[in-house]
Parts: C-alpha cells; structure tokens; sequence
C-alpha cells in the first residue's frame, strides 16, 4: 500500500487548498478514505472520511469549509479547504485502513500572511 499527498504549501488566510492523495496497493473503490491532520507536540487529529459508497463526514472544526472527494478510476483521494485560517497550519495525512493502518508521508499547509 502507498499513500502520497501533494497540494499542500503556504496560503493567505482565507484562501483556499485542494490536497490530493494518489494510493496504490490496495482495491481503492472498496475503502472508506480519511484525512487527519497533525500540528508539532499535538496528536494526529481527525480531519474528514469519505465512505467507499461516497458518504462524506467532516470534523466541527473544518465543517462547511472543505469537501472531500474521491476519483476512483484514478485512485485518488482529494480534500478541498476553503477560507483557511492561521489554525489550520499542519501537515495533513491520508489515511486507509487496510488489514492495518496505512498513512501516507504528509503535505504540509502553512495558512499565514
């Protein structure tokens, strides 16, 4: 299983981001997919999931502000973040659960003027 993120970098706040995750390995269009995301000296938190039938749920804290989505002929995984604020600066995982935990390396999103 591979899991690759990208997309990540230094935004204004309130702009906005779209982070992919390219994943191989594994039957992608079977998978509930998420993302967490983690900030140094914090644990990694919960960040969204979308189901394999396309189910979406989102934390509080990103709520009405992102959208994840899923390309299944490309095997990819997205997360689009809108009005993003200085709290949102961390690096941002994909994450499958496939016989065990698979994450990918991380891209880091820095929300800064």
């Amino acid at each position: 299983v591979q899991l690759v993120e990208s997309g990540g970098g230094l935004v204004q706040p309130g702009g906005s981001l779209r982070l992919s995750c390219a994943a191989s390995g594994f039957p992608f269009s079977l998978y509930d997919l998420r993302w967490y995301r983690q900030v140094p000296g914090k644990g990694r938190e919960w960040v969204a999931t979308i189901q394999h039938d396309e189910i979406t749920r989102y934390s509080d804290f990103l709520k009405g502000r992102s959208t994840i989505s899923r390309d299944n002929a490309k095997n990819t995984l997205y997360l689009r973040m809108d009005n993003l604020n200085p709290e949102d600066t961390a690096v941002y995982y994909c994450h499958v659960f496939y016989s065990r935990d698979y994450w990918g390396q991380g891209t880091q999103v820095t929300v800064s003027s």
